[in-house]
């Protein structure tokens, strides 16, 4: 609009005759036109420059706020992710304590059912006194679990090789034996023979059966006339059937051979 006043301006003033003061007067005006259009031409550029400023730090704005949205988000992740971690944890935690206790409480029982187990009779502390010196010297083994005592004594102790008949160091631990098993109550002394696996060659034992109980029977003589109630003794014989050891070597074979008298509580009380 102004620019077409200035123009209008200067076709007047070649078209028509005016006074210089007149001509004067208008070309101020025209100037004051064209500085004013300038000066706002100058002003949009700068104020579109600042839009397009503004426009720019607006879009690194919305940026710089995406990039944070995506951090907060990857940190709730976290956060979350952490804190279901720290509950499984925590139960994690919470059951191995109570796995804990009750190892604890089993621990105690088993402790207690060791000491149970382990705990001696008199009868047992009285034989392992009479025998120190033979357990000492490994012809006697002595044991007791749950109430059940057994003695075990080398073949040779108490027997020559395929004989029946108590030698005299196999009758004195008989005696020992004894001495301790006369004030014993609610007991059964059962006594057991035990064999290798040799055939015994016929004669007087045809096979390790015969060898095996006749052995066993000449203890319990032996026990009964060094002063052991009878009604408290048995005998069985097992023959080779009940090796502790494979009867493959000398060794095996001498450990099998073996008499053991079984102490057990008595079904009668007696």
């Amino acid at each position: 609009m102004r620019t077409r006043l200035v123009l209008a301006a200067l076709i007047a003033l070649s078209t028509g005759c005016v006074s210089q003061g007149k001509f004067n007067e208008k070309a101020l005006e025209a100037e004051g036109l064209t500085k004013n259009l300038t000066d706002e031409k100058a002003a949009r550029t700068a104020a579109e420059a600042k839009i397009k400023e503004l426009e720019e730090k607006q879009a690194a704005l919305e940026q710089e706020k995406t990039a944070l949205q995506t951090r907060l988000d990857a940190s709730e992740n976290r956060l979350t992710s952490a804190a279901a971690e720290r509950r499984a944890l925590e139960e994690k935690n919470a059951q191995l304590a109570a796995l804990n206790d009750e190892l604890g409480r089993n621990a105690k029982k088993l402790a207690q059912a060791k000491e149970e187990l382990e705990k001696k009779s008199s009868e047992y502390e009285n034989l392992a006194q009479s025998l120190k010196q033979e357990i000492s010297d490994g012809k006697i083994e002595l044991s007791e679990m749950k109430g059940r005592m057994t003695v075990q004594l080398k073949d040779k102790i108490l027997f020559a090789s395929g004989s029946a008949r108590v030698g005299k160091e196999g009758q004195e631990a008989l005696v020992k034996i004894a001495d301790a098993l006369k004030t014993v109550q609610g007991r059964i002394v059962r006594v057991e023979g035990h064999t290798d696996d040799v055939p015994t060659g016929g004669g007087q034992f045809p096979t390790n059966w015969e060898l095996s109980l006749a052995r066993a029977m000449a203890v319990v003589r032996s026990l009964q006339d060094s002063g052991v109630d009878p009604t408290m003794l048995s005998a069985a014989g097992y023959g080779q059937y009940q090796p502790l050891v494979p009867n493959d070597t000398p060794e095996h074979k001498s450990q099998n051979r073996r008499i053991e008298i079984v102490l057990a509580p008595s079904l009668g009380g007696r």
